[in-house]
């Protein structure tokens, strides 16, 4: 039986007139993605990450064994926003297609606006200079926004504007982000699949009502957050494979995200 299967799998891949795969993109390979460590930032009101041993050792058998068990909130590290986080009834984690968390990618970079505006708001104006030099966003894209601020990574207060904890830090937070205006120009004339950036929300940091998550998510299209090494790509000819932890029916979770250049 196992041999049938084999010979049938491989069928597809060699006979004239099979399906085949589609081509697998090459190049050099980013990872856009920070480990999960007692270092890794949260939103001030979640929970963190936490790693416990359940073993590790040699066993009396005569061989080395470990293993952990692991524990923190949907939103934190590098991790997607799932449309249902601001917009109900809308994409759970494990309801995302596939295919919208993958393909081609451009990056915007606002690092110069950030650099002297820990508050700036990305605009429209800054998506419409991209297309200047570079041609219309593509239909079907992944949307990355570079503002510099993964330099500060793991330095919360740097970072998120405080290092303090629970709900009265919130008000504190300063950190760049997409403005509603941009949001909602995206959604209307734009296609995009996602959208993602090196900051802790895609609303900024003294965002009170969360426009940019409510415009993105009404229009199904997730986020992600807490990207690393945006620096390393180019604005535009890469690709994205971006695989969230698949938790039913969440709002979040968190994300291997990787770049091929």
């Amino acid at each position: 039986m196992k041999r049938l299967c084999l010979l049938l799998i491989i069928s597809l891949f060699t006979f004239p007139g099979k399906t085949t795969p589609p081509k697998f993109p090459s190049g050099r390979i980013v990872d856009l993605s920070y480990a999960f460590d007692e270092q890794t930032v949260y939103w001030p009101t979640a929970d963190t990450f936490h790693l416990e041993t359940v073993a590790e050792g040699m066993t009396p058998q005569g061989y080395f064994y470990s293993a952990y068990k692991f524990s923190a909130a949907e939103h934190g590290g590098t991790h997607i926003d799932a449309p249902v986080h601001f917009a109900q009834g809308h994409n759970t984690v494990d309801r995302i297609p596939l295919e919208q968390l993958m393909g081609e990618a451009i990056l915007v970079d606002v690092t110069k606006q950030c650099a002297t505006n820990h508050d700036y708001l990305i605009s429209v104006d800054d998506f419409q200079k991209w297309e200047q030099a570079n041609g219309k966003i593509p239909q079907g894209a992944i949307v990355l926004l570079r503002t510099g601020f993964g330099k500060f990574w793991p330095d919360r207060k740097q970072y998120l504007g405080t290092d303090e904890r629970g709900a009265g830090a919130v008000p504190k937070l300063h950190f760049p982000g997409l403005s509603p205006d941009a949001a909602r120009w995206l959604t209307q004339n734009r296609s995009i699949k996602a959208i993602g950036l090196d900051t802790a929300s895609i609303d900024y940091g003294q965002s009170t009502q969360f426009e940019s998550h409510r415009t993105l998510f009404a229009a199904n299209v997730p986020a992600f957050e807490n990207l690393a090494n945006l620096d390393q790509l180019p604005a535009k000819n890469f690709n994205i494979i971006a695989l969230p932890m698949k938790i039913k029916g969440g709002s979040g979770g968190p994300l291997r995200v990787v770049a091929i250049v």
